[in-house]
């Protein structure tokens, strides 16, 4: 093949990712967070957290309909409150997390609603079993960041639901429950090469946290 015919072919492959100078971010693990909730005997709604999701995310928020996100969940940082809970949780009539240590989520369309609402659709690898997931995101904020290294970062909720059943977790079907409710609170930076970000000093807010906050330095 000439060195045009391939250049030309890696143009048209590249094409769907780069078009249009979509913007690439990057998940901040530290405020990205997966809250769930299922059944417990019918006495109350167990609430538990997973935290450190790591992916990331194509997004300009004029473009809904173009937005890509590829998402992993590290599923042996589940928090159900109990160490105990948390180990049945992980085990292998459950979740299994010695052999699926993660949660992949990775989008294959987007139906925007408005300027800052849109349904997220995409695949759920979850356990080794891959099922269809639909999540209704709302965009928070997409600006730059009050913290030293002021890049510009993009703020979601989300929410869905799925059955655990269809993942093939079906055990303790008498005290869990299958619907387990989804609400994701999400933080993404703008990665490096995607333009300017810093702002002149005088635009750092007036009530920007102490160097020594705890966000301090935990934005890419």
């Amino acid at each position: 093949m000439s060195r045009l015919a391939t250049t030309v072919l890696l143009a048209l492959v590249a094409a769907p990712v780069f078009a249009g100078g979509i913007d690439a971010y990057t998940l901040d693990p530290v405020h990205t967070r997966v809250m769930f909730t299922v059944g417990h005997a019918g006495f109350s709604n167990a609430i538990g957290t997973v935290s450190g999701s790591t992916g990331t995310l194509h997004f300009e928020p004029d473009r809904w309909q173009d937005a890509r996100l590829e998402v992993e969940v590290p599923m042996k940082r589940i928090d159900l409150g109990d160490a105990r809970w948390n180990e049945a949780t992980l085990a292998p009539r459950l979740l299994d997390a010695a052999r699926h240590p993660t949660a992949r989520f990775v989008s294959t369309h987007v139906d925007p609603v408005d300027a800052t609402h849109a349904k997220v659709c995409g695949d759920l690898t979850l356990r080794g079993v891959t099922r269809p997931l639909c999540l209704d995101v709302t965009l928070n904020a997409i600006k730059r960041h009050p913290m030293p290294p002021f890049r510009r970062t993009a703020g979601f909720s989300a929410t869905g639901a799925l059955s655990r059943a269809e993942f093939g977790i079906d055990a303790w079907p008498s005290m869990i429950g299958d619907r387990v409710e989804l609400r994701i609170e999400a933080e993404a930076v703008r990665s490096r090469g995607n333009g300017p970000d810093r702002p002149p000093v005088d635009e750092t807010p007036a009530d920007a946290p102490a160097p020594d906050h705890p966000d301090a330095g935990n934005t890419p």
